[in-house]
Parts: C-alpha cells; structure tokens; sequence
C-alpha cells in the first residue's frame, strides 16, 4: 500500500514550508544592519500614500451603500434611530478592516510579485547579490515591514471615510446632524470592538507583504511566472486575510465571555 502524498497535498505543504521559511528569514534580516531607511520611506510612500484614493473610494462607496441597504429593514422593524449605531459598529469592527485588506491585496500584492518577480527573471536579484548589496534586506524587509505599517492606517482613513459616506447616506432619505450622527456611532463602540479591528490589520499587512514578496522572489517560467506570481500573491494573500481574521475573531469571543 502506498503512503505517498497526493501531489496537490504535497506542493501546499511545501508552499506552506517555504512561505514560513521566508517569514523566519525576514524576522532574522529585520534586525541586522544595514538598515535600509531610505529604501523603507519610499515604499511606505508607494504602497501607503498611492493606495490612498483606491482605499478612500472604495470606502466611502461601502458607507454609503452599507446605510443604503440597511435603511429599508430598519425602518421595517422601527429602529431607524439605530442606523448610525449599526453601520459604525459594522464598518469599524469587521467591514471596513478585511474590505480595506482584499483591496489592498489586489493591488499591493500583486504590484510586489509581479515587481519581484520580473527582476527575479531577468536576473536583478542575482545582480545585487554579486554586487556586494544583500537583495533579501532591500527588496523584502522594507516591503513588508512598509505594508505592515501602512495597512492599520489606511484602515483607520478608510472607517473615516466610510463612516463620513454612511453620514450622506442616512441624509439621503432624512435629516441628520453631523454632531448627532458621530455622536451615536461612537457611543455605540467599545475599546474591544475597535483595539482588535486595528491589531488584526497589522497581520493582514504582513501577510499581504509576505506572500507578494516569497512570490515574486522566488518566481520562475520567464515572464510567464512574473503573471503567475502576482496573480498567486492575491490568491494565496486573500485567503490568509480571511483565515486570520477568523483566528481573530475566535479569540476575541475568548476574551469578551471572559
């Protein structure tokens, strides 16, 4: 009887080894000078400031359609009152933080594979390697330690602006203060619904910067791998975003009964 793996069994566990791999390599070349400063603000600047509109757009537009389709059930039960409450808890606990990390892992993601990936191909990586310059510490450390960084602030930006599309969507059909309605949203939140929404976007950040980076670095197959690895870093990026956001959730219900 044979005890081999199916194949498919096999290359995710290697998948899943090599990723952990590469994760451990990052936390050992993280402390070791040379610190590429420059290098890092600039790839808070791309992946931060440039993902802005995309985030912000996409935001306002849940707000807004979020209030929307929530409205006519409210006001069926008789408690439209409790529309801003309902929206701001949503958008600020849960929507908002995984919404803003699948838009993040579509473009961040795919921008650094397919950026890795195509300097792996054409032999850059090889190049700065017999250069004398450590391509693992320029390319992925300040990469990943930028989306890390980056991601719990465009979740912070993109509530804002969602909660602010939610404020015109309750003015749609009615007449709402702007000091009344941010009155009750935050009212109705907590520090357990708002600390774990923000620590979990940093792990969503890591893992969207990890993935894209082991992609890209380890790319191969010509130019046809460059569009498999950034096609593959969201895949495999959206999937973590989901997984970890059920390990946080799991483990915030632990600490709320406790």
């Amino acid at each position: 009887m044979s005890t081999r793996l199916p194949v498919k069994t096999t290359a995710f566990l290697r998948e899943t080894g090599g990723i952990s791999a590469f994760a451990g390599r990052f936390f050992k070349e993280t402390w070791k000078p040379r610190y590429e400063v420059a290098e890092f603000i600039h790839q808070c600047y791309i992946i931060g400031y440039k993902s802005l509109p995309l985030i912000g757009l996409t935001g306002f537009i849940m707000g807004l359609v979020l209030t929307m389709q929530l409205r006519p059930s409210l006001v069926e039960y008789g408690v439209a009152s409790q529309l801003p409450a309902m929206v701001g808890i949503a958008i600020v606990r849960e929507i908002g933080p995984v919404i803003t990390a699948l838009i993040f892992a579509g473009k961040i993601g795919s921008s650094i594979g397919a950026e890795l990936g195509s300097m792996k191909v054409t032999e850059q990586i090889d190049a700065m390697e017999v250069s004398g310059t450590n391509p693992f510490k320029y390319l992925v450390v300040t990469r990943v330690l930028a989306s890390t960084l980056m991601l719990p602030v465009l979740v912070m930006l993109s509530d804002a602006i969602s909660l602010y599309g939610s404020y015109l969507g309750v003015n749609i059909r009615g007449v709402t203060s702007f000091h009344l309605f941010y009155t009750q949203v935050f009212d109705s939140l907590a520090f357990t619904d708002v600390l774990p929404a923000f620590v979990k976007s940093f792990f969503f950040g890591f893992a969207v910067g990890i993935i894209g980076c082991f992609k890209g670095y380890f790319s191969n197959k010509g130019t046809e791998g460059v569009g498999q690895s950034a096609n593959s870093a969201v895949v495999v990026s959206s999937i973590m975003i989901f997984i970890i956001d059920l390990i946080a959730v799991q483990i915030t219900d632990v600490f709320n009964l406790n």
